[in-house]
């Protein structure tokens, strides 16, 4: 079977003209010229881009999300690449009713009546990892149903093993190969997808960024059913909206569009900088808005998390952009260790500047996030800057946050609506609002340690004492095989004297 679809794979490789990709090594040349001679009937009139984004789709739904991902790592793709890879969609036709029901009695080891008494087996919604069915619990709640697509584990080993051997080859046969790190690409896609293959990982993350916004205004994140909740099997609150998408129906429902846009900024930075886990596929599919305005979050597979550095050196970053303090975006880079100690400042300093200084003062729609990433990450490689990993996915969430603000409302001013919120957050945690949270924070590890304190004291005076005992004791020793030795050294000069004097009077 592997060897099927690895002939399916190079078949559709030779029809698009990916051997583009493989054999663009200087060493390789003339198979180029040997490959034109033996394909002199194809016609390959598309730019690469496109051939390579049609490819992916002719080969199925694990190497289209494979290209979603890697059209967000605009720091090692070309800018073309990364443009076509972002059009992918992910289109694909529900698995049958029987694998449906097959998988429901696996997960529960009963009849499904006794679990759903009601069911709807035509899905509402199909993806590449898995496709959600409503249905009704035994006391009356509406929930939605999560179901992986039967053998998808296997189906994606497979796949994952061939692109392991896809990305060697490009890394050894591609003139930029190497600096793309194709391999660690493919660890990283794969990573993720590990992640979306169980979705108890999942539940969890809907979870958790339930409890980050309960009760706020402008997030709603649907309750997770634990005791109904599986490997295989995710339910969940079912949610009642309309598709952020659907700008006009929104209109018509009274819900305050420009409103609603500067929101979605706030909920982004919410996320980021104050809990540090982010929804990380905000694109439009997995967006509802309910009657109120309140945003919907749907499909928790992809999230990230920062730590308090990343989140404190993010925010320095943010805050110099809007103040246009590009100085303290070059120092900060460096402070984090994301830029070489020996990087020069000042040059560092008018890079940032030339890539920034045009975007501001002006209306969303005259900005392009993509653009002015993509300068950046070139600016960044001329100083050997490294691309955080932990950063990927949040590069991701912001362009698609720059999607949704376009489509809301093209006047929207991203940097003046995030400004406020990060002057806010950095007073909390640098000012004396900063200092009292950690005074909060740290209480209950004190009030242990507290009466506990007298103790280790004593403790500790007791081993300085011992140590001081102890180097005492090897002092004294020390001296006394001084002594002895300088004892020695009299009594041997004492002799040489006599043998001298003896040697003078003889």
């Amino acid at each position: 079977m592997r060897f099927l679809r690895l002939f399916r794979i190079l078949t559709v490789s030779v029809r698009f003209g990916l051997e583009e990709f493989f054999l663009g090594h200087a060493r390789f040349r003339w198979l180029q010229v040997l490959f034109r001679a033996l394909l002199f009937w194809r016609r390959l009139e598309e730019p690469r881009a496109v051939r390579l984004r049609r490819a992916l789709e002719a080969l199925g739904p694990i190497f289209v999300k494979f290209g979603q991902a890697l059209s967000t790592r605009r720091d090692l793709l070309p800018a073309d690449l990364a443009d076509e890879l972002a059009k992918l969609q992910d289109r694909v036709p529900p698995f049958d009713a029987a694998s449906v029901l097959d998988t429901l009695a696996r997960a529960y080891g009963r009849p499904l009546s006794d679990v759903f008494p009601e069911f709807a087996l035509k899905p509402v919604a199909s993806a590449s990892v898995a496709q959600v069915h409503f249905a009704r619990l035994p006391d009356g709640r509406e929930v939605a149903v999560k179901i992986l697509r039967p053998g998808i584990g296997r189906v994606i080993a497979k796949d994952l093993s061939l692109l392991e051997i896809g990305a060697g080859l490009v890394e050894t046969l591609w003139a930029d190969g190497k600096r793309l790190r194709p391999r660690e690409v493919v660890a990283e896609f794969a990573k993720h997808l590990d992640d979306e293959l169980d979705l108890m990982i999942e539940a969890a993350n809907a979870s958790q960024l339930r409890r980050n916004f309960e009760g706020s205004a402008l997030l709603k994140v649907p309750e997770v059913y634990w005791d109904h909740c599986r490997t295989e099997v995710m339910v969940m609150e079912r949610m009642y909206g309309t598709p952020i998408s659907q700008v006009e129906a929104l209109r018509a429902q009274g819900v305050d569009i420009p409103r609603l846009a500067s929101a979605g900024v706030e909920i982004f930075f919410t996320q980021v900088f104050r809990d540090g886990f982010f929804h990380a596929d905000m694109h439009p599919g997995n967006i509802f808005v309910g009657a109120g305005g309140q945003y919907i979050a749907l499909d928790f597979g992809i999230m990230g998390t920062l730590t308090d550095v990343d989140k404190n050196y993010l925010a320095q970053n943010f805050l110099a952009f809007f103040r246009r303090d590009y100085r303290r975006v070059a120092a900060a880079h460096i402070e984090a260790g994301w830029a070489p100690p020996d990087t020069r400042l000042d040059e560092f300093e008018a890079a940032i500047r030339a890539v920034c200084e045009p975007v501001f003062d002006r209306p969303l729609k005259e900005i392009s996030f993509g653009k002015v990433l993509l300068r950046l990450f070139q600016a960044s490689r001329r100083f050997n800057v490294e691309i955080q990993p932990q950063l990927v996915l949040l590069q991701k969430t912001l362009l698609n946050i720059e999607g949704l603000g376009r489509q809301l409302d093209p006047d929207l001013d991203l940097w003046r609506t995030a400004k406020p919120f990060l002057e806010r957050w950095m007073s909390e945690q640098v000012g004396w609002r900063g200092l009292l949270a950690a005074l909060r924070k740290e209480a209950p590890q004190w009030g242990t340690l507290l009466p506990e304190l007298p103790r280790l004291v004593h403790r500790r005076l007791q081993a300085e004492v011992a140590q001081a005992d102890l180097a005492i004791e090897r002092l004294e020793t020390s001296l006394r095989w001084t002594y002895r030795l300088l004892a020695g050294v009299v009594v041997l000069l004492l002799v040489i004297v006599v043998m001298q004097v003896r040697l003078r009077l003889g």
